[in-house]
Parts: C-alpha cells; structure tokens; sequence
C-alpha cells in the first residue's frame, strides 16, 4: 500500500515539475513566476481574455512586437500571464524603484531614459532583441491613458524599430483595470480586466515608409475598437511610458541607429 502511495506521489510530482518547466526559460523559478502571474490575473483582476487564438503558439515567435494601450501598472503582468513566450518589457528608467532591482534583472527590463536625453544603448538594445528573434514589449501612446476608452497619439518612434527589425506588430486593447495614480498602485486594486487580442500585423503590410507606420498602426487600433482620438492628451509626468524616450531616440539621424 505505501509502495503505490509513494509511487503516485512520485508521479504527481514528476507531473508538477514537468508542469511547472513549460515556461519560456524551461526552468523552476520561471515557472512559479509564469504560474503566479496567471493564477494572479485570475484572483485579483478576473481577466478576460478575447482574440486568445490569435496569440502565436510558438516559444519564440519572433522578431515580434506586442503593442498595447497603457492603463495602469498591472498591464505587462496582465499581457504576460497568457502569452506562452517571454516579452521583454521597455520601462522608463526614473520607474525603476531600487527594492525591485532584483526583479528588474531577472525580468531583462529595457530602460529607457526619458527626461530629454538621446538613449541610444536603449534603442540599440531594444534593436539587438528583435533581430535575435526576441519580443518586445512596447506602449506606444508614451504615457498612461487619461482618460481611459481614447486612442492617444503613438510616439514616431515605433516605425523605426519596426523597419530596422523587419519585426511584425502582435496588437492588444487593454481596459477594466484600476484607474488610479501612481500607476503601481493598480498592483494591489481588485479589476474586472479585459485584453483584446488583434491580428498579428507583418512589418511588409504597414508599406515602405517608416515614417508612417506609427500613425497607420494607431488608425488600425482606432477602426478595431472604436475609441475616440484624443489628440491632445494631459501631461502626466510621473505616468510616462518609455516609449516616448525611444522616440526621442530614434527620430534623431544617427550613425548608431542607422546601423544598429
């Protein structure tokens, strides 16, 4: 009797660990992070999810861009718990609070500096990830939505980095989640969250002009969901996505970025 007690404990475990390993990384602790942002979402934001089937299956789809609206702090957690492939997140580097340093590294975060300055080791590195096949994370509207439900204006930005990377657009709508400030606080608010998922758009349909891609792919997000245009949004300094650092960027003629 203990021998086939202990034989299928064993095998619970075996099965638990195998579980746990299928992660992007194929390690534990990944594992417990992948399942603990999922059961996360869950519990505290009720996430829904509509479009999933739209997400690529592979583990490492890339060259490949999620581009989201940005509403509140919990949105990468939220995108990330059910996406079955690693993203690698761009974050303004004045959000980058010193007790989460380790989580930082581990989570490969892209920093980006947005107080004026050209960030070029930014860019280059954000470069770097999508030509290695990688997924990045971007909020291409460059700040929180306030308010919430609009379309504000996407940084010029993103149609360098898709042009320089040949990288397709995996497009999400995000919205339930806690309207509140600080962004960070909507970590510990209860939500009723929803993702939209759209098609994956490939760089070669956006056409042969970067200088447009921005504008088409914030048409595209306009004519799917229906939102108004908010064409002149609030200023939110202390909201600010990182996206509006890797505009300032990449818009400026630079020997770096030409052949990054």
């Amino acid at each position: 009797m203990w021998v086939i007690a202990g034989l299928v404990g064993w095998l619970l475990l075996c099965a638990g660990v195998r579980w746990l390993m299928d992660n992007p990384r194929e390690d534990l602790e990944t594992g417990l992070v992948v399942r603990g942002f999922a059961l996360y979402a869950r519990l505290v934001h009720r996430l829904r999810v509509e479009g999933r089937r739209r997400i690529p299956t592979e583990r490492h789809p890339g060259p490949l861009i999620v581009l989201a609206n940005h509403t509140a702090g919990v949105d990468p957690i939220l995108i990330q718990s059910v996406c079955p492939f690693e993203i690698r997140w761009m974050m303004a580097e004045d959000m980058r609070t010193s007790s989460l340093e380790w989580f930082w590294k581990y989570a490969r975060i892209i920093f980006v500096d947005r107080l004026g300055r050209r960030d070029l080791r930014a860019t280059r590195e954000a470069i770097r990830h999508l030509r290695g096949g990688g997924v990045l994370g971007i909020f291409p509207e460059g700040g929180l939505e306030r308010p919430a439900g609009q379309i504000m204006p996407f940084q010029k930005g993103i149609g360098l980095i898709v042009a320089k990377t040949g990288a397709s657009v995996l497009p999400i709508v995000i919205d339930g989640t806690p309207q509140v400030d600080p962004a960070w606080a909507s970590l510990w608010r209860a939500s009723n969250s929803r993702l939209r998922i759209g098609e994956v758009i490939p760089a070669g349909a956006l056409g042969d002009d970067p200088k447009t891609y921005a504008d088409q792919l914030r048409e595209r997000f306009v004519s799917w969901v229906g939102w108004p245009k908010n064409d002149s949004p609030p200023s939110f300094p202390e909201s600010l996505g990182s996206e509006s650092l890797v505009a300032n960027a990449t818009t400026q003629t630079s020997p770096d970025i030409a052949t990054a």
